[in-house]
């Protein structure tokens, strides 16, 4: 047992003992299975964590638990940390990044789950099972058929170790499985208070390390958690039940376990799963989309627990200092996704109003203009950065997705329309008229326009002109100043463009 004791120690470096150690802050960690896209039940798993260890001057770590090689789809594992880049809430140590505990890949760790399920094994705290999946396979049907939750029998606990030695002899197939005792001790979960299950009375004794010899979750991330020095799990409550086995694999071992909090689940409005459908609730589909992260954070920690305040609009940082771990009820969180894009709208304002994030929105919108409007001559007086600029500030508030920018209603203001003085004549034959009155209003008006100014303006406009009715004069210059039939209000039109390019638009429509 000694020997198989040193050999553990050194296949991870020194004995480690979960914590951070004195005076530094608690290690945390994210284990997503690289089986597909993050998706938002996994980004709020990761977000917590990465607010908890914050909070506190910790670490977070990504660890990749691919030990389900059937499973493991190729690419996801980058991906997933590609993600939490894109979200502002990049692990401090990775797969990609590298730190002090890795390699932080566990199918790269297979020889320290080795001989860890030695250790075990040669303690009398676990035992080779030669079960073949054909005789487990007729338990479970078994015990379906007697109504009851299908479990192993135990079966291989009992075997001599002189019959033990045999089946070996013989070549036989085997796994590890690991003793399950009764009378487990409570634990005080984070946010489930004190817990205990006794797993022995509804379990048979779990697998943990298979015969390809990669390990169980159970195995592994008690494992893990131990050499990778993490201090607090924070992870899904679906694995609240698992604990007291955990809780047994840190006893057997004589390790230390860490501290547990088990969040409440993620559901729909209505309590029911998130929907992986169509990939609706994938992060990929929402930085596609045109969601900002932040306003994803900010509508994934709005629908539960753990802070001390709960408005909309609130940045990563505010999240960070108002969380409290004992705030975390142990109700569900109901998301409703429909209020994503007002989240979006008050977030995508806060962009804007930042110097530093509205140069990128400045760069990121003159690409989607020439992407949309390409093919249809844009001027380049209007991808300039000054114009490009202040039609986020005036549009600031009123849209939720940049791209709303280059939809047909905002068409006007980056393609200028080839409207002739004739077509502007079948609205009305006072069109000089009005033309230079709107040019002597944008002379006056030339500091500041503002919608209600220009409301009242154009009504005085109309009134000075000898028969075009209000709504022809509307008409005219919609189309002098778009093109269009239809779309936002001529002051809206106007506020935006601004008065340099208004007079312009007349002035153009005037002479040809």
């Amino acid at each position: 047992m000694a020997r198989a004791l040193r050999a553990l120690r050194g296949a991870a470096g020194p004995e480690r003992g979960p914590g951070p150690g004195p005076g530094l802050g608690p290690r945390v960690r994210f284990g997503p299975s690289p089986t597909g896209f993050l998706h938002l039940g996994g980004l709020r798993t990761a977000l917590y964590n990465y607010i908890f260890a914050k909070k506190h001057q910790g670490t977070f770590i990504l660890r990749v638990e691919d030990t389900d090689q059937n499973r493991v789809v190729p690419g996801a594992a980058e991906g997933i940390e590609d993600m939490l880049d894109w979200a502002g809430i990049p692990p401090d140590e990775s797969p990609r990044r590298g730190g002090s505990f890795g390699p932080y890949q566990q199918s790269h760790r297979l020889d320290l789950y080795r001989r860890a399920s030695d250790v075990l094994l040669e303690r009398g705290a676990a035992y080779r099972c030669f079960c073949t999946p054909q005789r487990l396979e007729l338990l479970k049907k078994e015990a379906l058929r007697s109504q009851q939750t299908p479990r192993y029998d135990n079966r291989c606990r009992h075997l001599t170790p002189t019959e033990v030695a045999e089946k070996l002899s013989q070549g036989l197939d085997w796994v590890v499985r690991f003793r399950l005792e009764k009378g487990v001790e409570p634990f005080r979960d984070l946010v489930y208070g004190w817990n205990k299950h006794e797993v022995a009375d509804v379990e048979g004794d779990p697998v943990i390390l298979k015969g390809d010899g990669f390990p169980t979750y159970h195995l592994a991330n008690v494992v893990d958690d131990h050499y990778m020095g993490i201090s607090h799990v924070l992870r899904g409550t679906e694995w609240l039940t698992s604990t007291s086995k955990h809780l047994l694999l840190y006893k057997a071992f004589g390790w230390d376990p860490p501290q547990f909090g088990h969040l409440p689940l993620l559901l729909n409005k209505d309590g029911g799963k998130l929907s992986k459908r169509q990939g609706d609730i994938f992060l990929e589909r929402f930085a596609r989309d045109g969601y900002l992260p932040e306003a994803l954070l900010d509508i994934i920690t709005n629908c539960g627990s753990g802070f001390t305040e709960k408005q909309m609009g609130r940045t990563l940082e505010e999240l960070i200092s108002q969380f409290e771990i004992d705030r975390i009820t142990t109700h569900s969180a109901l998301l409703d996704l429909e209020k994503l894009p007002e989240f979006n709208r008050i977030h995508l304002t806060h962009h804007i109003e930042n110097e530093e994030l509205r140069q990128k929105l400045i760069r990121e919108l003159q690409l989607l203009v020439e992407h949309v409007y390409g093919d249809q001559q844009v001027d380049q007086e209007v991808l300039e950065k000054e114009y490009v600029e202040r039609v986020l500030l005036l549009r600031k508030g009123h849209i939720s997705f940049l791209k709303n920018l280059v939809s047909s209603d905002y068409s006007y203001l980056w393609v200028r329309p080839s409207v002739s003085r004739e077509q502007l004549q079948t609205i009305s034959a006072e069109v000089d008229d009005i033309g230079k009155l709107v040019l002597g209003l944008m002379t006056r008006q030339a500091a500041v326009l503002t919608m209600e100014e220009l409301n009242k303006d154009l009504r005085s406009l109309q009134k000075q002109t000898k028969e075009t009715k209000y709504s022809s004069v509307m008409q005219l210059l919609r189309l002098a100043l778009s093109g269009q039939q239809h779309g936002p209000s001529v002051a809206e039109m106007m506020v935006t463009l601004g008065p340099k390019e208004v007079c312009g638009r007349i002035h153009k429509a005037l002479s040809s």
